[in-house]
């Protein structure tokens, strides 16, 4: 498994979660670069939890693509945080403290 931390300086532009502000996407992937979690924290202080077993809402959804290792790899963290935040975080309407 590899992990990534990575602000996206824009909003989502959706109707739901558009008003948000940006965010931080954290990402859990397979050893092909597959997202298997996913966190998303908005400026607000809401958040956003995808599996592969709960793979969209009316919020958003699991990344439907391959990250790029070449253009991730400077985004790396350590499984330990991503694991604490996946374990402090609820998916919104429950807020979380933004950490980025």
């Amino acid at each position: 498994m590899y992990y990534f931390k990575r602000f996206w300086d824009e909003t989502t532009g959706n109707e739901w979660t558009g008003s948000w502000g940006t965010s931080c996407f954290y990402f859990e992937t397979a050893a092909d670069y597959w997202p298997t979690r996913q966190i998303q924290l908005f400026d607000n202080g809401n958040a956003l939890k995808y599996t592969t077993e709960f793979v969209e809402d009316l919020f958003g959804g699991l990344a439907e693509c391959a990250l790029d290792k070449d253009d991730f790899e400077r985004y790396a963290i350590d499984a330990a945080e991503f694991e604490l935040l996946w374990a402090t975080v609820s998916h919104y309407p429950h807020r979380f403290q933004r950490l980025c």
